[in-house]
C-alpha cells in the first residue's frame, strides 16, 4: 500500500498504525502521530487500520533546554 509519512511517499506492507511504528523502528514513548489530520492516541494504534494513500505525520519529542 502507498502511504505518505511526513510528506514522503512510501510503499509498505502493514495493516495497522502500530505495525507501521514497528516497521519504522520508532521510539514509541517519544512520538505523537496524526493520521489524515486527526491525532491518534497511543492506545488506539493497534486497532487503527491504514488505507492506501493515508497521510501520516509523526512528531518526535526531544528533551533538553536550559538549566535553571
Amino acid at each position: 500500500m502507498n502511504l505518505y509519512v511526513n510528506g514522503e511517499a512510501r510503499e509498505v506492507e502493514v495493516a495497522s498504525l502500530a505495525e507501521l511504528v514497528a516497521l519504522l523502528e520508532l521510539p514509541v514513548a517519544r512520538i505523537a502521530i496524526e493520521l489524515n489530520r486527526e491525532v491518534v492516541r497511543r492506545g488506539e494504534w493497534e486497532r487503527t487500520m491504514l488505507k492506501d494513500e493515508d497521510r501520516i505525520e509523526i512528531v518526535h519529542f526531544v528533551g533538553g533546554g536550559a538549566r535553571v
